[in-house]
């Protein structure tokens, strides 16, 4: 059942395409600075959040603009897929109505495009590295796309299930905000995993993006193969999430047209 429906979702994959063009295109349509943004946005949390953490707290980080680029990337890839991914059945409901199609199309596109939009940021993260010194080795670099892979079937599978439960009750889509917002505070972004307090580490072993954001820091910040400790959590929580976020959204989807 599960290999027909993902040979179903790749028939359908010139859908995906149109669906991810369609996001990247009209995301900023109108805007004076256009597809600047993408780079723009997680430049200008990179300046707060610098100054916040290496001069008015002193956080005490070597090159802390960078210790917190390497991850504030990856992390706004998850939260947009997170909170944006929610409504992406809501926002395409007349289609959802009208025409057939595997409904999980829709949160595979959207978290297709925002990773889209982290692979383009990851093309400032490269030049900034080499600028300041910091060797780009081959051995990390080549652990890079599988935690990024990590990280995509994590996001979709969160973003299915949200997606899904957001049909049935559209608060989901607020509550997610601040949920983000305090995962990101739980989640080692702005600050070490050495500096959190050993009676409250049980909180960050339970947390997949813990593991991930390790994953980048070690591969770009560190410049080392990041080690089976981080790795294999995360690849195990990752594909335990899509497959939960896979079973939850075939049994929701069988009511979203009338629910919607």
């Amino acid at each position: 059942m599960i290999l027909e429906r993902c040979r179903e979702i790749y028939d359908y994959r010139e859908m995906v395409r149109s669906l991810v063009k369609r996001d990247l295109k009209g995301r900023y349509k109108g805007s004076v600075l256009g597809f600047f943004w993408t780079f723009l946005n997680p430049l200008l949390q990179l300046c707060v959040y610098t100054l916040v953490f290496s001069t008015i707290m002193r956080a005490g980080i070597r090159d802390y603009y960078l210790f917190l680029f390497v991850a504030l990337i990856p992390w706004i890839f998850f939260s947009t897929s997170l909170t944006g991914g929610a409504g992406c059945i809501l926002t395409q409901q007349d289609m959802v109505k009208k025409i057939y199609f595997p409904r999980e199309v829709l949160p595979v596109s959207y978290v297709t495009s925002q990773f889209v939009n982290m692979l383009l940021g990851f093309t400032v993260i490269f030049p900034v590295l080499l600028f300041a010194g910091y060797p780009l080795r081959l051995g990390p670099l080549l652990c890079l796309p599988v935690i990024m892979i990590v990280e995509y079937i994590l996001a979709l599978g969160f973003t299915m299930v949200m997606s899904a439960v957001t049909v049935y009750v559209r608060d989901m889509e607020y509550i997610l905000g601040i949920v983000a917002m305090a995962w990101q505070f739980l989640t080692p972004v702005m600050y070490s995993a050495d500096q959190v307090p050993e009676h409250v580490r049980w909180i960050f072993s339970v947390n997949p993006m813990s593991y991930v954001i390790t994953a980048y820091r070690d591969i770009l910040y560190q410049g080392k193969i990041p080690g089976m400790e981080t790795l294999l959590p995360a690849a195990l929580t990752g594909t335990g999430m899509l497959a939960a976020g896979w079973h939850v959204f075939r049994r929701l989807q069988k009511r979203f047209v009338e629910e919607l």
